[in-house]
């Protein structure tokens, strides 16, 4: 049996809005699994002040406060890694803030960003980034949306 480390990945922002919004689905089964060991996050200055905005804009329609929503980010820093980004590939997405989440991946050397636009990641491939659906990880890591 060889030890193999879990696949580090970069979750988009619409990950934890869609596993914050429902109970339900490989969004919410991967926001409980954060922090096990099962798979690594890792995160940007850039990329939480993203989180907090959209968070916090959504938070009534998820029935979260602003304390609930700060809560859950700072246990998302706590247990991901964190990187200063070196280098920038602008523009290389239509979105500049996909093109943050991209550059994050490159330099965490991750080679997934977990999103349910997976268009909005097109060209990401040849930095050797893949953006997949969050049920495709799921079933990488071995869970069952």
């Amino acid at each position: 049996m060889r030890d193999t480390m879990p696949e580090q990945v970069v979750l988009d922002t619409n990950v934890l809005v869609a596993g914050l919004r429902s109970t339900r689905g490989a969004s919410h089964k991967i926001l409980r699994w954060i922090g096990t060991g099962r798979f690594g996050t890792h995160v940007s200055v850039p990329l939480v002040l993203e989180y907090e905005e959209v968070l916090l804009r959504e938070s009534p329609v998820l029935g979260l406060s602003p304390a609930d929503v700060r809560d859950f980010l700072d246990y998302i820093c706590s247990v991901s890694e964190h990187h200063a980004i070196d280098f920038l590939w602008r523009p290389l997405l239509r979105d500049p803030h996909d093109d943050m989440v991209l550059e994050l991946a490159v330099q965490a050397g991750c080679g997934s960003i977990v999103t349910h636009n997976i268009r909005d990641f097109a060209g990401a491939g040849s930095l050797g980034v893949h953006a997949i659906l969050p049920r495709t990880f799921l079933n990488r890591i071995g869970g069952k949306p």
